[in-house]
């Protein structure tokens, strides 16, 4: 064993396996001690970076941890050893690739060296740590690697830009109503396709995240989301995402939607809370609960509504052959789930004008799709 190997051992042994503080200094102060060292240290990053992969997380899901768990110089240390890692990592797939694109830019600002090391093995003991999560590999593409669809996906992200832009809640509601109807005929185009060549498809699923706060509120609105789209979610809230699981165009929507939904949700909270505080009444964490957990309702119901006018008769068995394999692919990946009931919900304003955003967000029936 090389003297920089021996030196990180020794740092690793003192401060990896236990959560105090001296454990900690002990393995800094070692490492301090030995700049020949830092290289093998960086290297041992990259390799715990590789072994999150192995069990089954994904670039986004570990920088959101490391951002819940510790602080933004640990964050930016992560996404460079990710950056790091990634040449000696084998190929991912586009929505893997998108998360390496996303990684923050700047590298960690250098401190001292006992600072550094210590920042250091803070991050190795939470990545030396993680447990084991359902694989989420993507799947197969068709014949030519493109989706067909890409360019009705375009034309959706920009007329959810444009609705979170608006300060006009009927544009809102217009642009949404017509980004609403893009994704449903996206998805029914992708269910035709599948029809005629199943084998080339399978369910995939991809993880969203849903952080605080509010996350009860948030985990409940893309559930509906999702499952207005043919797909299902499942929250894990130790680790802030929830897993949706579904065929990837419809992932593709659900990803958007939610996002969008959420961003119009935060924004008509905003305006409500001004509201109150301009007549005198002052709103607390227990108002912008009920106003998000309403607005998730609220949503969910008017999503059920819309999806069932939107296809014809002779569509459903494709539907639901789709819905069977979602379900399936879901039933693989968590063989036991639980329900969570929703907290913090008492106030009636917020109940009251949140269930309010929710109908100004979304619209009512629209032409079936045959």
């Amino acid at each position: 064993m090389s003297s920089t190997t021996d030196t990180v051992e020794r740092a690793f042994e003192a401060a990896l396996y236990t959560d105090t503080h001296d454990a900690l200094d002990t393995g800094a102060s070692i490492l301090a001690a030995d700049p020949a060292a830092d290289a093998e240290l960086d290297r041992r990053g990259r390799e715990f970076v590789a072994a999150a992969w192995r069990r089954g997380w994904q670039p986004a899901d570990v920088v959101r941890l490391v951002r819940r768990e510790l602080d933004d110089v640990h964050v930016r240390l992560v996404s460079e050893l990710i950056r790091a890692q990634a040449p000696d990592d084998r190929a991912r797939g586009p929505r893997w690739s998108a998360q390496l694109d996303d990684l923050a830019a700047a590298p960690p600002a250098r401190a001292d060296r006992f600072t550094h090391a210590t920042t250091t093995l803070e991050l190795y003991r939470l990545l030396l740590r993680l447990p084991s999560l359902e694989a989420l590999d993507e799947p197969a593409r068709r014949h030519g690697g493109g989706r067909p669809a890409s360019r009705m996906l375009t034309r959706i992200r920009a007329l959810l830009a444009k609705a979170e832009a608006t300060g006009f809640p009927e544009e809102a509601e217009a642009l949404s109503a017509k980004a609403q109807e893009l994704m449903a005929r996206h998805s029914i185009d992708e269910a035709l396709l599948d029809a005629q060549a199943p084998a080339k498809d399978a369910p995939g699923a991809c993880r969203i995240g849903v952080e605080a706060p509010y996350e009860q509120a948030k985990a409940v609105l893309l559930d509906a989301v999702a499952g207005a789209n043919q797909c299902r979610a499942v929250w894990s809230e130790a680790f802030g995402f929830s897993t949706v699981v579904g065929f990837e165009g419809d992932l593709e929507v659900v990803e958007l939607l939610y996002t969008s939904l959420l961003v119009q949700a935060t924004t008509a909270m905003t305006k409500a809370e001004a509201a109150q505080r301009a007549g005198g009444r002052r709103r607390t964490k227990t108002f912008r609960q009920s106003f998000l957990a309403a607005y998730a309702h609220r949503i969910g119901t008017r999503l059920a509504e819309a999806a069932r006018t939107q296809v014809s008769d002779d569509l459903l068995p494709v539907l639901a052959t789709r819905e069977v394999a979602v379900a399936g692919r879901l039933d693989e990946m968590f063989p036991e789930t639980t329900t969570t009931r929703l907290r913090g919900v008492s106030d009636e304003a917020g109940w009251t004008q949140g269930a309010e955003a929710a109908d100004r967000a979304q619209v009512g029936a629209r032409p079936r799709l045959d």
